[in-house]
């Protein structure tokens, strides 16, 4: 198998000053598989709903290349719930609900089609519960990436700091960066994070970008300027989603790879955006995908032809 996403498949309810939603599928899973299939067909991913999940979005995410045989569904139990309401910036929210239900006892069960996965995509869950799936591989996967939030910086930092050690790429956003490195200048803090295992850093920063830290090399990605951000829910998860499914894709985790990457990631979190939930990432083509890959190449590209 080329690439396995670990990460939860759930229900949202989200509620934004463009309107709200009633319980649509989320999770951070769903987000990354959806959007690395736009890249990748041969992938897996483990996580586990309860007997209310909808059947038909396993049998949807199937006809997208995604074995869905890692996800354990818990009869006589229900799905993860998570609800928020974003603030008229879009930047901040509120957790209104969040029904930990299947999630809080979820142990990985990698089946046994998944055990030599050539790359590993960890989505934000327990440190712990990401530690158990490396641990649980037989086999090293080529490059192994994870997700982690500020949630777990305050609850399980040891924790943390143990499977930070076993991945290859981190991919957290700039607060969260300033948290575990206790240091204000990103560049600065990408030094002592990489101190701590990875040696690769991605640090998202919304609407302005993200940055990646490769060795002595930096790159900067733009974010897309966009009329309408509509529901930002699953807009990381997407962006890591698109990352390691071209990594994947194309067998190559170079620095200049890793550049073409991040774009592709960028490009469909700025779809991810446009629609509530998982809406806009099943509507779009390759196609759409192309012509969204080349407004970002025109956002940062000139010629410079002397120096004054």
């Amino acid at each position: 198998m080329r690439l396995l996403t670990v990460g939860s498949v759930a229900f949202d309810a989200i509620e934004t000053p463009f309107g709200k939603t009633d319980k649509i599928v989320g999770g951070a899973g769903t987000f990354i598989s959806l959007a690395s299939s736009f890249f990748v067909q041969d992938q897996g991913i483990v996580s586990v709903v309860g007997d209310d999940f909808p059947s038909e979005t396993l049998t949807y995410l199937n006809s997208k290349g995604i074995d869905t045989k890692g996800i354990q569904i818990k009869e006589g139990e229900k799905t993860f719930f998570w609800s928020g309401k974003y603030h008229n910036d879009m930047n901040s929210r509120d957790t209104l609900i969040t029904e930990l239900n299947v999630l809080g006892t979820f142990d990985p069960i990698i089946p046994a089609e998944y055990t030599d996965v050539e790359y590993l995509m960890l989505g934000n869950l327990s440190p712990d519960v990401q530690r158990k799936v490396i641990e649980r591989l037989p086999n090293r996967p080529k490059l192994i990436a994870m997700d982690t939030m500020n949630f777990w910086m305050d609850i399980a930092m040891d924790e943390l700091k143990k499977t930070m050690a076993l991945v290859d790429v981190l991919i957290i956003n700039d607060e969260e960066a300033r948290q575990l490195s206790k240091e204000y200048s990103l560049v600065k803090a990408s030094k002592v994070i990489r101190e701590m295992g990875p040696k690769i850093l991605i640090i998202k920063k919304g609407e302005h970008g993200a940055l990646l830290f490769h060795g002595e090399n930096i790159f900067f990605a733009p974010a897309l300027p966009l009329e309408d951000v509509f529901d930002p829910t699953g807009a990381g998860d997407t962006f890591a989603g698109g990352f390691m499914g071209y990594i994947a894709a194309t067998d190559d985790y170079s620095f200049e790879n890793m550049k073409r990457a991040i774009i592709s990631g960028s490009a469909l979190a700025s779809f991810c955006v446009e629609k509530f939930g998982t809406e806009r990432l099943t509507q779009i083509t390759t196609n759409d995908l192309n012509h969204r890959l080349e407004q970002f190449v025109s956002l940062a590209n000139f010629e410079l032809n002397q120096l004054i």
